[in-house]
């Protein structure tokens, strides 16, 4: 069945800022075999011995096989054209969307099961947000790997890395409070806590945070400042990403392709915690979702991966000279769009069809 269009999504969570099938020929029972005559069965005799077999097989063996039949077909849609009008549909309510912002906006999703993207001004860049956490995270991670530090290292939270915006630690004791840096680390993507992401920064070093994506070919995503520093970004030091790097480097994280596939789901797991976003709110809240968003004046941003079971996607989307509240409904009513197509792909048979697997069971 389709997921109604009037549908509303909710997640409870914490605020974070702002073609053909092949036939095995069998051969007849007794083929190539040697009997002498006295012994052979009749042809009547052996129809009711294959009658007696054949009705003797388990129910649920008969249920599995039409399951197997079915899971063979969903996802490989052979009608390319009727496949490439919902494409085509979908991208031009995308468009719309896009067109009618106040903004430059841009996004990309990427099918992780086939490859497929679209993509709308995926080579613009814009500035990040709180979305760059997620390549701080990523050095610590590494740097931890190499054995530079443990995650249940401690940190002191000092006066000189506190600063305003989202988070708690802002309110913390100068020098009276202690955290391990895998705390840290979920401070800063679950809460947006810019104080734990200033003590990272301090931690693993800017430019090492940059050296790394450019070891991935995101040459564009760069970290050029700590968190909440206007005179930083009044002289253009701006922390920055296109919607083309930000989804490769989700797909790279997805596929276990950063150092190893264990840091990769460890990262995951942290991205993975719950919390409120544009992109959460357009997708049931059953499917999990690894993301961060990122919100300043004037910028929108959001990197996410969607586990949706049959089309797992990324999806990325990034505005800047937009207006907060406008840019969130937008970026939710792409991520119900961009849901709602993975989810025809993922369930539909190669004719259309939507089957319940549930049928079957």
């Amino acid at each position: 069945m389709i997921p109604p269009r009037d549908r509303t999504f909710t997640r409870a969570s914490l605020e974070d800022d702002p073609p053909c099938a092949s036939i095995e020929r069998r051969s007849p029972p007794g083929a190539g075999r040697r009997y002498n005559s006295a012994s052979r069965m009749s042809d009547h005799q052996e129809g009711e011995r294959m009658r007696t077999r054949s009705s003797a097989r388990p129910r649920s063996a008969i249920r599995h096989g039409a399951l197997a039949a079915i899971v063979a077909l969903v996802g490989f849609p052979i009608q390319s054209e009727n496949v490439k009008i919902i494409r085509e549909k979908t991208e031009a309510r995308l468009r719309e969307i896009v067109a009618n912002a106040r903004g430059a906006m841009g996004l990309v999703a990427v099918d992780l099961v086939s490859g497929e993207r679209l993509a709308i001004n995926e080579h613009l860049t814009f500035p990040q947000g709180s979305a760059i956490k997620i390549p701080i995270l990523m050095e610590v991670y590494k740097q931890a790997h190499e054995g530079r530090f443990r995650l249940t290292d401690r940190r002191r939270i000092e006066k000189v890395h506190m600063v305003g915006g989202s988070g708690i630690l802002k309110e913390f004791g100068d020098g009276t409070s202690e955290l391990s840096i895998y705390d840290l680390c979920v401070l800063m993507i679950v809460l947006s806590d810019n104080t734990a992401t200033n003590v990272l920064i301090d931690l693993v070093g800017m430019e090492n945070v940059n050296r790394t994506m450019a070891s991935l070919g995101l040459t564009r995503t760069r970290l050029q400042r700590k968190m909440i520093d206007p005179a930083a970004s009044a002289r253009g030091d701006e922390n920055l990403s296109t919607p083309a790097e930000a989804a490769r480097l989700m797909e790279i994280l997805y596929r276990g392709e950063f150092i190893n596939r264990e840091v990769c789901e460890q990262i995951l797991a942290i991205l993975k915690k719950p919390k409120r976003t544009a992109v959460s709110s357009g997708v049931p809240s059953e499917v999990p979702i690894a993301s961060k968003p990122g919100g300043i004046p004037g910028v929108s941003t959001e990197w996410a991966i969607v586990y949706l079971k049959e089309r797992p996607y990324v999806l990325v989307v990034m505005e800047n000279y937009g207006m907060g509240e406008e840019a969130s409904a937008a970026f939710r009513d792409i991520s119900r769009i961009v849901y709602d197509y993975f989810w025809r792909l993922g369930r539909a048979t190669r004719y259309g069809t939507y089957v319940d697997p549930t049928l079957f069971r």
